[in-house]
């Protein structure tokens, strides 16, 4: 296996959750780091339009709507694919902030099912095409809440918690293979529906949670990690990268101006 840095020559990466956000964003930069680039999301339009974009920069990319939580689905979308280079599981997202006492049971599902079935789903239909490209590549987007908790977030901090498990656990199985599994873990992103779908388009609570932080890490922020872990050297693991913004020390202390 090369030591030195990819080759991104007719090599394919495929975003989940490539609608909107840190998914498009990846998208862009890989397509940008010379991979050809498979999206795909629910929202057809969405994914169908930014696939149109690529392509009109001189970029490969295809659109494919995908919902990671059908299980048939992903199957059928993976009988596409006898090597695959990169898989970025990027689906996922929070719903509610509410206390263990009164949280939506219902909210808790939705968000374990796409967050980690989703991820494993698409994981366990492409990893024998990963493993066939002699070099392939498993990013899991997690977040810091995989790694502490927070108060009013134990539903997606419990989802978040069993993916960061799950790329942990693929690590020491997969070892020896040509497979590396990375895991990126954001802080504050501020992009334009993580926080209006958690509280499910109030736009007040939402802006309450960057209220007074200067600088949240955008998707760009996040996508341009993400390409960096991909494009190191064959070798080169990056196991699991923290990425917060300055302002942000935890998931419970952030510094906000007046």
């Amino acid at each position: 296996m090369s030591t030195t840095a990819h080759a991104t020559s007719s090599r394919t990466a495929v975003v989940t959750g490539a609608s909107s956000g840190i998914g498009a964003a990846t998208a862009r930069r890989l397509a940008a780091s010379g991979y050809r680039v498979v999206l795909t999301a629910r929202r057809a339009d969405r994914i169908a339009e930014l696939a149109a974009q690529l392509s009109d920069a001189g970029h490969e990319a295809e659109a494919y709507p995908l919902d990671v939580t059908d299980r048939a689905a992903v199957d059928a979308f993976a009988e596409r694919f006898e090597a695959l280079d990169v898989l970025v599981n990027n689906a996922g997202g929070a719903l509610g902030a509410d206390p263990v006492a009164t949280g939506n049971p219902e909210e808790w599902r939705q968000m374990y099912e796409t967050n980690v079935l989703g991820t494993l789903h698409v994981t366990q239909a492409l990893l024998p095409a990963l493993t066939a490209s002699g070099d392939g590549t498993v990013v899991v987007l997690s977040s810091t809440a995989g790694h502490a908790t927070y108060e009013g977030g134990a539903g997606y901090v419990a989802a978040k918690h069993a993916q960061h498990v799950l790329a942990e656990t693929l690590r020491l199985e997969v070892v020896g293979e040509p497979v590396r599994v990375i895991e990126i873990a954001p802080g504050m992103v501020r992009t334009e529906e993580f926080a209006l779908t958690r509280f499910h388009g109030d736009e007040e609570k939402a802006a309450k949670v960057y209220a007074g932080v200067a600088e949240p890490l955008t998707a760009d922020d996040v996508a341009d990690t993400i390409a960096w872990t991909v494009t190191r050297p064959s070798h080169v693991n990056v196991d699991l990268l923290v990425v917060r913004p300055r302002a942000q020390a935890s998931n419970t202390k952030v510094h906000r101006e007046p």
